[in-house]
């Protein structure tokens, strides 16, 4: 059984579905039914069998832009959510606002840039950007939390519910643990993984302590938590987060970049992060505010 969800503009959904199974078809894939959920939202498709990339591909072809799942199981409720950060569930690039007070932003949000899509080693340009920033006063972390960062729309909401819900919630991310930690309480994350800056006589030193979260340590995380078997929730948006939306039941590409969005089985294109709620089935009488 293949199963796919999908929000999409109900005035042409009816039409542009017969002409999405009309194509399938062609391929081998036949559509063995389609429902909405009780919400009124979400359209659920099912296939007895067939390519979940081919179905991707005809969702994007007919539907596009929408939110979209698409699983070869049931789909259940996660019980571990690990997240990439920054532009996912936050709507900035930490470090490039940070760079803001150091008046390099646009040098350093240029390399950021690249490598959210896949054009830099993640690792080279994470050094590359922090050196820029040595001799920058610590408390200016502080304040460009407070005046630069935001949660994205529905964030708080999404990782609210699964918490009620019962899932293990984690932030990972290749940005910094002095973002990352206020971050994950506002949030409600229940564990934070990340990098750390050095810091001496109140300076940044332009340099890292300790190992480097990068593509591999969010995959392994996402591993660790799910341990053998445990349904798994991923949201990011850059090349870095790839590995670990491939290792998720459901990866989910939010906003993202060109290559994170095809390596993902679920992608939030138009709404916010509460389509992932409703793709997942959840009511909205189960929702919950952070």
């Amino acid at each position: 059984m293949l199963i796919a969800r999908l929000i999409a503009d109900a005035a042409t959904r009816e039409t542009r579905l017969d002409a999405m199974a009309d194509a399938l078809k062609g391929g081998g894939t036949v559509l063995a039914g389609a429902a909405m959920l009780p919400d009124g939202e979400v359209l659920e498709l099912r296939f007895a069998e067939g390519d979940p990339v081919a179905v991707l591909a005809a969702l994007d072809r007919f539907f596009a832009p929408a939110d979209m799942l698409v699983s070869e199981q049931e789909i259940l409720v996660p019980q571990v959510f690990v997240s990439d950060m920054d532009s996912t569930m936050i709507g900035q690039e930490c470090i490039d606002e940070l760079a803001d007070y150091a008046g390099i932003k646009p040098q350093i949000a240029a390399i950021t840039e690249r490598a959210m899509q896949g054009e830099l080693d993640f690792v080279e340009a994470l050094y590359e950007r922090v050196a820029l920033l040595e001799g920058l006063d610590e408390s200016v972390v502080d304040v460009c939390l407070n005046e630069r960062i935001t949660a994205t729309p529905g964030a708080r909401t999404l990782v609210a519910t699964l918490g009620a819900l019962g899932t293990r919630t984690v932030l990972v991310t290749g940005g910094f643990h002095h973002f990352a930690d206020p971050v994950a309480r506002m949030l409600g994350f229940q564990r934070v993984v990340g990098n750390r800056l050095d810091v001496v006589n109140g300076q940044l030193t332009g340099k890292l302590l300790g190992s480097i979260t990068d593509s591999a340590v969010k995959a392994a995380v996402l591993r660790e938590e799910a341990g053998e078997g445990l349904v798994s929730l991923a949201t990011g948006d850059g090349a870095n987060d790839i590995p670990m939306i491939e290792a998720a039941t459901y990866g989910f590409a939010y906003r993202a970049k060109p290559k994170a969005r095809a390596a993902a089985n679920g992608r939030v294109d138009t709404g916010d992060l509460t389509s992932v709620l409703r793709l997942l089935g959840v009511p909205r009488a189960q929702w919950r505010e952070a």
